[in-house]
């Protein structure tokens, strides 16, 4: 017995209408100025329009979870995108980082209601960075873009529970 499943959401790839914030951390501002651009590229070529864009600048990645909740409570934006590049060094610091960061971000987006598309890049070393940034892996800051444009459009017609 075949059944069909009535009620299926799914967000479409489309920009338009829609605004973003993208918020970057500055620390290693080589790669994630590479994120930043693949980012507003994505939204633009999907119909996006560079104007409905707004960016912010943070020290470092663990100050996008800041940024993005001022951004937020705005409300003024269907998604936000947060970009940073953590690269691994002699010690454990960048995994306290990663991990509170992912966290934080995921938190932010659940209590406010709004997506927040994760586009940190969390590298082993410089070439790890180098090839995600752009390079033969892609860019981070693409993908965290065609997310948030497809979790706002599945937020639209998402049930709210209101």
């Amino acid at each position: 017995m075949n059944k069909t499943v009535k009620n299926v959401y799914e967000g479409s790839l489309d920009a338009k209408g829609l605004r973003f914030a993208i918020v970057c951390g500055r620390f290693n501002e080589f790669f994630v100025s590479k994120l930043m651009q693949g980012a507003v590229d994505a939204i633009v070529r999907h119909g996006g329009k560079a104007d409905d864009i707004d960016i912010a600048w943070v020290p470092g990645s663990y100050e996008l979870p800041f940024a993005v909740k001022k951004f937020i409570q705005t409300k003024k934006y269907n998604a936000l995108i947060a970009l940073g590049v953590v690269i691994q060094g002699a010690t454990p610091h960048a995994n306290y980082i990663n991990s509170e960061v992912s966290k934080a971000l995921a938190q932010i987006s659940l209590e406010s209601g709004t997506p927040v598309s994760y586009g940190v890049i969390t590298a082993d070393n410089i070439e790890q960075a180098i090839e995600r940034s752009g390079t033969k892996a892609g860019n981070r800051g693409s993908d965290a873009a065609m997310a948030a444009i497809e979790m706002a459009n599945l937020n639209k017609v998402m049930p709210s529970g209101k």
